[in-house]
């Protein structure tokens, strides 16, 4: 029923006996040392202090933090000879929780994370794996040989507490059983039967959706994927632009959660082989969010990614996303004009979309008519008339801008140029004297110039009414509860002083680069929020003369910063090196 590992061998060790392990020279610093994460100076000081104070020097380099804590104990476990587990970003299996309870994981500094029902294996994350007392009684209680896992105690403890309190694990069971008796028992019910909300309204698959979307709205998650695979059903969310695993349930709870999301967003519940789009409202506490519901047949089973837009809290002004100095003088300078057109440039998820709802509400008063076409409608802002498309009826982005131009508009927002009908109903609606605002997917503002000219465009009404174009990324904040400064290394300190070149801070010296060390205001994460890296095109002479030319998007993009255009790789460094974001982000995001 004990499961227990076999310790790694050294040439100084004597083999574990009767499950411990007897190591008589070799030490966690040891490990530490071989594996560069201490110096020698470091160890020399350790041993003199361990001879002073009678401390032995694996308790000493744990208590003065020289190494990060789960370094640290992910060296013992190599010592120990057991697996070492990061927890704090762990998905955790309620099923297997269920299992233990939670005054019994508190007394034992043990958390179960994974049960494997073919072998009957509970698999445990322990401050000591070495504790056979704690191993013993939790397989006695349970019935199940325990696989134990060495973990960060600090990470236990505060898994113990944030598990526990989401309260899935009888509903989960309770789940499981029900299965189990339709499995056995068929039943036909008819649809109207399963709509009655006061029926499952208490039901444990409610409950696991609705804690799913609570912990959505909490962890100011944008979408969750609940992705079945062959033995369990994952369930990730995106946070700040990265998706992470928090949850893994069984597979046999599939069906009845996908078939419950179905019938709050009514989709057809018998339909498994199309996919299906849907929308409902969630509330928790002060918070509403609209939730759009997408369900994609794969190979096991039906996947469903929720994407949550929070109706509260409103959009954040230019400021707030990141604008500032001469990106924004160049922006104000284009916005300000009666017409011509604007481009926001980037990739599906780079916030294209929330910069053009932050220039509209900059805009947006009583005397000018605003209309947008878009798909979808994500936010909706009061006073602005807003379309969402709908090509199925005919009404697409081309048709529909076609129909704005009678509804006499002063500004005009289209979601995205994606066709050559497109293309030339906006720079029409420009030189008729509108301003148009719209996005493409370019990778930098100088892209938007060829790319319009291949969909059609005239080079000279392209020159003509072309206002400014933005390129756009975001990267997450470093969380300020956690963050730390650092001296970066050499060659990164060059790559930032080439790139800024004369952007360079003069007051800066030495350089310092932050990052942050994870903590639970955070999810151990070390980011908290999001904020954007842009670069803003001014349509100069010289580029107008370009376009004329039909110039290649480098050749612009030379111009541009020939005549003042910070790079968003600029605009990141200056950010990094101000603290707001981590020079990784900037890279992840902005290196081409």
């Amino acid at each position: 029923m004990l499961t227990l590992y076999q310790p790694i061998n050294y040439d100084e060790s004597v083999p574990a006996q009767n499950g411990q392990f007897q190591n008589t020279n070799k030490t966690v610093v040891d490990i530490l040392i071989q594996n560069n994460l201490l110096t020698p100076a470091q160890v020399a000081q350790l041993r003199v202090e361990s001879a002073n104070t009678g401390k032995d020097v694996d308790t000493l380099a744990l208590e003065k933090k020289i190494v990060p804590e789960d370094k640290f104990y992910e060296s013992r476990a190599k010592l120990i000879g057991v697996p070492f587990v990061s927890i704090s970003t762990l998905p955790f299996s309620p099923e297997a929780l269920g299992f233990v309870q939670k005054n019994i994981a508190q007394r034992f500094q043990a958390i179960p994370f994974a049960y494997n029902k073919e072998d009957r294996s509970l698999s445990v994350a322990m401050a000591d794996p070495l504790d056979l007392e704690a191993i013993d009684f939790i397989a006695q209680k349970t019935g199940f040989s325990i696989n134990a896992f060495q973990a960060v105690p600090s990470d236990i403890k505060t898994s113990i507490e944030a598990q526990y309190s989401v309260g899935l694990a009888g509903e989960v069971k309770e789940a499981l059983e029900e299965n189990e008796a339709i499995t056995t028992k068929v039943k036909t019910f008819e649809k109207k039967d399963i709509e009655k909300t006061e029926n499952i309204k208490d039901a444990p698959i409610a409950k696991i959706i609705s804690t799913v979307l609570e912990y959505a709205v909490k962890s100011r998650a944008s979408d969750v994927h609940i992705e079945p695979q062959e033995d369990r059903v994952r369930v990730r969310y995106r946070i700040d632009g990265i998706l992470y695993e928090r949850l893994s349930l069984p597979q046999a709870v599939q069906p009845a959660v996908v078939s419950r999301i179905k019938i709050l967003s009514d989709l057809k519940i018998d339909e498994h082989r199309l996919p299906q789009d849907g929308r409902f409202n969630f509330k928790y506490a002060d918070q509403e969010v609209d939730v759009r519901v997408s369900v994609l047949p794969i190979v096991f089973g039906e996947k469903v990614v929720l994407r949550l837009l929070r109706k509260t809290g409103g959009i954040p002004t230019l400021e707030e996303l990141g604008l500032r100095g001469t990106s924004m003088r160049t922006l104000q300078n284009a916005y300000i004009r009666p017409h011509g057109i604007i481009i926001v440039c980037g990739p599906t998820g780079s916030g294209k979309t929330t910069t053009l709802y932050a220039i509209l509400t900059k805009l947006n008063t009583a005397k000018v008519n605003i209309l947008t076409l878009e798909d979808p409608v994500e936010y909706q802002i009061q006073g602005i008339n807003q379309v969402q498309i709908n090509p199925e009826i005919g009404l697409s982005f081309a048709s529909g801008l076609r129909s704005f131009l009678r509804q006499d508009p002063n500004i005009i927002l289209v979601g995205e140029i994606r066709d050559p009908e497109t293309t030339e109903q906006g720079v029409q609606a420009a030189l008729t004297g509108h301003l148009v605002f719209s996005t493409l997917h370019t990778s930098n503002a100088a892209g938007a110039l060829p790319r319009l000219l291949e969909m059609g465009a005239e080079p000279y009404l392209l020159a003509s009414t072309m206002n400014a174009s933005i390129g756009q990324r975001i990267g997450r904040r470093i969380c300020p509860y956690c963050k730390k400064e650092y001296a970066p290394q050499e060659e990164i300190l060059r790559e930032i002083q080439n790139t800024l070149g004369s952007l360079m801070p003069k007051s800066q010296t030495p350089i310092k680069l932050y990052k942050g060390q994870g903590c639970d205001q955070c999810g151990n994460t070390g980011y908290l929020g999001r904020i954007g890296i842009f670069e803003v095109m001014n349509i100069s002479e010289k580029i107008a003369g370009l376009i004329l030319q039909k110039a290649d998007a480098n050749t612009i993009e030379k111009q541009a910063v020939a005549e003042g255009m910070m790079t968003m790789k600029q605009d990141g460094y200056l950010k990094a090196l101000e603290g707001i974001t981590s020079i990784d982000e900037v890279l992840r995001v902005a290196q081409e």
